[in-house]
Order: structure tokens, then sequence, then C-alpha cells
């Protein structure tokens, strides 16, 4: 649980200066030491797939809010998996997904606290480099999940699919609803997001290809994962666009609350949603129709491989290399990819067929 008087001078001090002042003076370093000797944690040692994983770790999980039903989801999986493992989980994050500095600050809580690794979905892709490379120079693992940094920053990200599938589908699915043509717009969660960015940015490169030459993205919305901007955003870019055909919402929390406003009004059934969204939140919507089909992975094996990731880590079986492999439980076996990314897999498609065989 988050408890204020956790948080010690030098996290205070990251959350309101320089990323780098911050680290030289909790860590007695340069930004140029902080720098090189963190490249050199993300990607140094030598692997050894036989050794044994170590129990009685402790795992830190940062999500980017902590009252999201999405990462309550996946922390979930994280603990499980940590539990089957033996060792010891313990979750701190802001309560806002736009709250980058106490993201900053909660690294800094545990590094002090000396966990001996802590996954991570990162507000922004580079507020939080420093203060994860420190935690890494003082021998923290630092797995990141669902939302990336740089490579530099972290030993391993774990993907929830390839970001090219994901931005592909979505468009794949809008289009064969609104018959290949039309105004179409997106709706976001946060501008610095760097998983929606990606994705977006591959939902534009599927758009260049002329079986979507009849399909016009007008707008890309943010709505910052929360609930009642992302209504208000639904509601203005319907205002805007009144001829607007569908739109692609890439966060739970923007699809649901799209959905709510849709269903509400004079659009529903007339202007598609798809996205990504859970098969909880979505199914009311899917069976009054104004949900036809949307995707996702399932976010608790999400949160249980970057927990199983993290302990491999910490085990020495790997160590964020391209090529690398290890066994993640009953999940299988697992393969690291370019920069340290590791797949979690392909993207459920859910409809009215399968949605009730999904509980979460």
């Amino acid at each position: 649980m988050r408890k204020a008087s956790i948080r010690r001078t030098c996290a205070a001090l990251a959350a309101v200066t320089s990323l780098a002042l911050a680290a030289t003076a909790c860590g007695g370093t340069t930004k140029e030491d902080v720098k090189n000797e963190g490249a050199s944690a993300a990607t140094g040692g030598k692997a050894d797939p036989n050794a044994e994983l170590k129990k009685g770790l402790t795992v830190g999980f940062l999500p980017k809010q902590v009252n999201n039903p999405y990462f309550t989801s996946a922390d979930k999986g994280g603990e499980a998996a940590l539990k089957e493992l033996g060792s010891s989980y313990k979750e701190v994050g802001p309560s806002s997904a736009t709250d980058t500095a106490g993201q900053v600050s909660y690294v800094n809580t545990l590094t002090q606290q000396q966990v001996d690794a802590m996954a991570v979905s990162a507000q922004d892709p580079g507020a939080l480099c420093t203060a994860l490379k420190q935690a890494m120079k003082n021998g923290i693992k630092v797995v990141t999940y669902d939302s990336d940094t740089t490579p530099d920053c972290r030993n391993a990200f774990v993907s929830q699919a390839s970001a090219e599938d994901l931005g592909r589908t979505e468009v794949q699915l809008l289009a064969e609803q609104i018959d290949y043509k039309g105004e179409i717009a997106v709706l976001s969660a946060a501008q610095t997001a760097t998983n929606q960015n990606v994705w977006i940015d591959f939902m534009k490169e599927e758009l260049k290809d002329p079986k979507y030459k009849d399909i016009k993205l007008v707008k890309v919305a943010y709505g910052d994962d929360d609930a009642q901007k992302s209504f208000q955003q639904t509601q203005g870019l319907l205002q805007e666009y009144p001829n607007l055909k569908g739109i692609i919402s890439p966060t739970t929390v923007g699809i649901k609350a799209a959905a709510q406003y849709l269903s509400g009004s004079k659009y529903k059934g007339k202007v598609k949603l798809t996205g990504l969204g859970t098969p909880n939140d979505m199914r009311k919507y899917v069976k009054n129709g104004t949900v036809e089909a949307f995707e996702l992975w399932d976010p608790a094996k999400l949160g249980e491989l970057a927990a199983r990731t993290a302990v491999a880590l910490s085990s020495g079986q790997i160590t964020g290399k391209e090529g690398e492999t290890f066994k993640a439980g009953d999940m299988g076996e697992y393969t690291i990819g370019k920069d340290g990314v590791i797949s979690l897999g392909k993207p459920t498609v859910f409809d009215a067929k399968n949605i009730d065989q999904f509980n979460f």
C-alpha cells in the first residue's frame, strides 16, 4: 500500500528538481557516470540459462496508475507469480496516469528500499531514465512492462504484443466495420505515453496501404486515461466531425468511456468503435450493439511475465541480451528480441461470439 511516509528526502528531490542533479545529490555521481554505468548494467554480465531461480527476492511493481483496473489485473498476475516462485511482491505508484514526477519519486523509493528488481510501466519514455539507471547501478534489475523507456534505462521490456501487430490490427478491425471508407479518429491516453504513440505510428503506416484510400484519419485526441476526460473527448470528436465513421481507442479507459458515450447517443451503432479493452468493461457494450469487436491481451499474463522476467534476471538466467531464452513457468519458453524486448504474444479479438469466455 502506498504511504506518504516512505518518501524520503532524496525521492522528493528527484520529483521537484532536475533528474540529473537529483541523481547526483543522492548517489554522488555525475550525469555521465550514471549514463555509462546504467547502460552497462542494462546489457552487462553473462547469462547462465541453467542457473537456479532465486527465492526470497523482493520485486516492486510500479504501474502508471495504481487505481486503474487494467494495472490492478496486471499487477495481481505479477503478485501471484512471485508467490509461486517464493518471492515477495510490493506495489507503489501514483494515483494519476500523468504524474511523471510521482513515478520518478517512487523509483527512488524502491531503490532506497533495496528491492531486488522492479517492474515499471513508464508514463514518459525519458523522464524515468536517470532514476532507473541509478537503480541499476545499485544492482537492481529493471523490467518495463506495458509502456517502455529507452533500452539503456532497463534490462528488458515485456511487451503486450508486437507494437506493429497492435497498431495494424486495430486499423484492420475498424476498416472492416466501416466498409473501408469514411473519416476516423483516434482517442489515445496521454500524449507522452510511449506505447500509445508507437501503436499510433503503426496505425498511420497501415493506413498508407492503397486498400484504405477511402479512409481518412482526421484527428488524434487525448483523454489522459481519465474516464471523464475521455468521455468529453469522444463527445468533442463527434461535434467537430459530424461525418465521423469510426474511432480507435488503444487504451482500456478510453474505449470504455467512448463506448459509454456512444451507447447513450444518437451515434450508437452508426459510429463504430474499436481498440484495446477488457472483456469485463466492454461486455455490455458488445451485447447492446455499441461495439462489434475489439482486442487486447490478458493483462494478468503480462504482469506474470514481467514478474517471471524480473526473477530470471535476478537469478542470472538472462541479462536482457537479444537471443537469450528462459522458461516462464507454465507460460512456456520466451526468447529476448532486439533491444531487450520480450513479446507476450498476439492480441485476442473479442466479439459477441466469444466475450463470455473471458473474465478480466
